[in-house]
């Protein structure tokens, strides 16, 4: 069952690819349940001065499944620079959105709801960035 399975992971060097897909599935499952609940959407938006509505939930999942694929598709194209770099943007927009959300907006408070994307896109964009040379090759 194991060799099964391990079949289907990425297959480069390096423990990136591996990363990109299993932050690939979790963003899955987080789009599942945004479609499912408001419970855990409502923990990342944790503000209570604007409520979260299912239609935001629902757009949210949207944004979770697409940057899924592409971090999907990078983790089994890790070599790919345009793969790469959009990987690598996805991330960006997440920590953009995320630390907005946070500082300016303010529907987020400091609990680990919504420092979970920010923790996992800044230590992406670092990983990503520090790797550049090692994964892409001009």
């Amino acid at each position: 069952m194991v060799s099964f399975l391990a079949s289907y992971l990425p297959t480069s060097a390096g423990w990136l690819a591996h990363w990109q897909l299993l932050v690939a599935t979790t963003a899955v499952f987080n789009f599942v349940q945004n479609f499912a609940t408001l419970k855990f959407t409502r923990r990342v938006y944790n503000n209570g001065n604007t409520p979260v509505t299912a239609l935001q939930a629902r757009t949210f999942a949207v944004w979770t499944l697409t940057s899924a694929v592409i971090r999907a598709y990078a983790a089994y194209n890790i070599n790919n620079k345009i793969m790469y770099d959009m990987a690598m943007l996805s991330y960006l927009i997440a920590f953009g959105h995320f630390s907005s959300e946070l500082l300016i907006f303010r529907s987020c408070k400091i609990f680990p709801g919504a420092l979970s994307p920010v923790i996992v896109s800044t230590t992406s964009l670092f990983w990503m960035f520090t790797q550049y040379d090692f994964y892409v090759q001009a």
